[in-house]
């Protein structure tokens, strides 16, 4: 990474009413320590990251945690761990560290140490305070955010959960640096997601820029996860539990959970998930006369640019990916409620969707997968 200083630190403010927190985005906030240990309001810390993150930043962090009584708590990396069982070791790392209703949980790592990190804390004594410090882009610019907390079932991803806000978001993006192609990559697709939810400029402005931040130019990476942060950090203070707006913000989502646990959690990461989930909402829309092809073709052309699947697995089933699609969480009264659009930038709740519908667009994706042109 490159082109900004240290000090250079852009900062986003998450109110819900009275609470409120920061989001800090920039670079040298790991060793920051004087702008994040104000947050901690205790004598007790678990630091909870996974066997890939804890050897790069884990050292730098503890350097912040000096006079304090903590320990940390490993995951092992990757999706499939974020499990009950995983979250009672979290629980049982509390108690043998003592805290107590002023402790800290620390979430240093991705979307599966942050969620698994927020539902431990929210658990403990009923719920205690916990500090988000996502180390890939994923996490910076979505799940770090608006405190959705929870583990993996077999039935379905994220099917338990609390909303439990974070005191911070502290997203240090040197951690880029050892970040994955890959997984840098399926960040890419959370920041793509907000722009087709809601603002159809800053989808203009990801084509304009796709080849820097491909790249990952500092700058550009920044101000993407800035726009997205703030377009999300709006949606949330609208609309914290999901009771309308914020629903949008799952665009692709149901198509993409179904994918995730059809491979059990092993075949495709959350953001590539995402990526061929929001091409299958925008074809069942078109399907539905919603939108129209040249948006779904801007759609799959920034999404290929940006490294991104853009076709279901081979052999995928599509029965049995409609029949996931129905225990998603957002479904009402045992009908698909989905999250569709009318086109870039102009996101909209579909309740009541016609499953036949969506078992059409799931089989021609699945046949095109198969017979690729």
């Amino acid at each position: 990474m490159n082109g900004i200083i240290e000090t250079d630190v852009q900062t986003i403010e998450v109110a819900l009413g009275e609470r409120r927190y920061p989001v800090w985005i920039g670079r040298g906030l790991l060793h920051d320590s004087a702008r994040w240990r104000a947050r901690l309001r205790g004598r007790h810390a678990l630091v909870v990251s996974n066997t890939t993150v804890a050897p790069l930043y884990l050292e730098r962090l503890a350097q912040g945690l000096d006079g304090l009584q903590w320990s940390s708590f490993l995951l092992d990396d990757g999706e499939a761990h974020k499990s009950f069982a995983n979250v009672g070791r979290a629980l049982d790392a509390l108690a043998t560290l003592g805290a107590t209703r002023d402790a800290c949980v620390i979430a240093l790592g991705g979307g599966v140490v942050g969620d698994l990190a927020g539902f431990a804390a929210a658990c403990w004594m009923r719920g205690i305070d916990f500090i988000q410090m996502p180390t890939t882009l994923l996490a910076m610019v979505d799940s770090s955010v608006g405190g959705k907390t929870g583990v993996n079932l077999p039935a379905g991803k994220n099917l338990v959960g609390a909303f439990h806000q974070p005191r911070a978001v502290v997203a240090d993006i040197d951690t880029l640096a050892t970040l994955p192609e890959r997984e840098y990559c399926a960040g890419l697709a959370e920041v793509v997601k907000g722009a087709a939810i809601g603002d159809a400029d800053f989808f203009a402005w990801l084509e304009t820029h796709a080849d820097a931040l491909a790249a990952r130019d500092t700058a550009k990476v920044i101000e993407a996860i800035a726009r997205k942060v703030r377009y999300k950090a709006g949606v949330v203070a609208r609309d914290e539990t999901e009771q309308g707006e914020r629903a949008l913000l799952n665009l692709g989502h149901t198509f993409g959970h179904a994918l995730e646990t059809a491979g059990r959690y092993t075949t495709l990461l959350h953001g590539e998930a995402v990526a061929i989930g929001m091409l299958l909402a925008a074809r069942l829309s078109e399907r539905l006369g919603m939108s129209g092809a040249p948006d779904s073709a801007r759609l799959q052309h920034l999404l290929a640019r940006l490294g991104l699947p853009v076709s279901m697995p081979t052999g995928s089933d599509p029965e049995q990916l409609l029949a996931l699609m129905r225990l998603d969480k957002k479904n009402t009264a045992g009908t698909l409620r989905l999250i569709l659009w009318r086109g870039i930038g102009r996101a909209q709740i579909v309740g009541g969707a016609d499953e036949a519908a969506v078992l059409a667009v799931l089989r021609e994706a699945s046949a095109a997968a198969s017979h690729p042109a």
